[in-house]
């Protein structure tokens, strides 16, 4: 045991040697991985602020229905006991024209334009909310309601909040199809990077095979340099990917202001930042791993 922990930490020493020797070389390699590295974690977490922000928008399937004009207060209240006695209609909600004005009054920049109308543009209208999501439903009570005497429009407003998980599932799926090719890439990086290195020692691998040593010996050290690696360009993506969502949070509060909003992009927390530094040495390991079996195994067929 104390003969493994010793090559071990000879063989850790060596590879620490290796990279320091060549670092214009450990550079490119810890470049090119990083970047590999950046972009499925970049678009990771933009994909988790969007699923965040998505999150905090009220998904309760709901239509609104607009009213004509000159809908007095029977047609509001005939209007009012269809809606209330449809079925699939969990709660109605009734919004009069001057509420709805004096909601948007509210917001920054519309007092001033409302000062200025000689009228209410703004018609009646009710907030139905539905028992259940499905899209037939949805659909079947447009419908239903448009046909009633004194509705104008009605519009489902959970629409986009379907079509903004669709997109957001579609993102999760480009997001697993972009890491699968670009891990893929990583394993090329470091099995090409592998290959050059035991060329380089080729008779020290020799040597070493004719006084007995075993594979898992000949494997250790060129383990270790790519799991350092695949650890070095997880770092460096993991800097890429926080200083971007630095220099966006910076533009994106100026914007925010601007609506009176406290919007910031959420940085990955320490397990997710761990996951990736752990996949990234995964990643280095297999690359190296596929790499010296070849080698071995080349070595191993030419013999026989």
């Amino acid at each position: 045991m104390r003969a493994w922990l010793q090559h071990h930490r000879l063989s850790l020493a060596q590879t620490l040697a290796r990279l320091a020797h060549s670092p214009f070389a450990t550079t490119l390699n810890v470049t090119a991985i990083g970047v590999a590295l950046a972009l499925p974690l970049g678009a990771y977490c933009v994909l988790g602020n969007l699923e965040l922000l998505a999150s905090r928008v009220s998904v309760d399937p709901q239509l609104s229905i607009f009213l004509a004009r000159d809908a007095v207060k029977a047609d509001i209240a005939a209007v009012e006991a269809r809606l209330k006695n449809a079925q699939g209609v969990r709660a109605v909600r009734f919004v009069s024209r001057d509420s709805a004005l004096a909601q948007l009054s509210r917001t920054a920049g519309m007092d001033e334009v409302i000062a200025g109308l000689r009228h209410n543009p703004l018609p009646d209208a009710f907030v139905v909310t539905l028992s259940s999501s499905e899209t037939a439903l949805a659909d079947r009570l447009e419908i239903e309601f448009r046909s009633l005497p004194k509705v104008d429009r009605v519009l489902v407003d959970g629409a986009w909040v379907r079509r903004l998980d669709a997109l957001l599932r579609l993102g999760r799926t480009a997001v697993v199809m972009l890491s699968v090719l670009l891990g893929l890439s990583l394993v090329a990086v470091t099995f090409n990077t592998i290959r050059l290195q035991i060329l380089t020692q080729r008779d020290e691998i020799e040597l070493c095979r004719l006084i007995g040593a075993t594979h898992a010996y000949i494997r250790r050290p060129f383990f270790y340099l790519g799991s350092l690696l695949g650890l070095l360009g997880g770092l460096a993506a993991l800097a890429v990917v926080l200083a971007a969502l630095v220099v966006l949070n910076r533009d994106l509060v100026q914007l925010a202001l601007l609506y009176d909003s406290t919007l910031r992009l959420r940085f990955p927390d320490l397990s997710e930042m761990l996951s990736a530094l752990a996949l990234s040495v995964t990643l280095g390991w297999l690359g190296a791993y596929l790499s010296v079996s070849r080698h071995l195994l080349s070595s191993y067929q030419s013999e026989f």
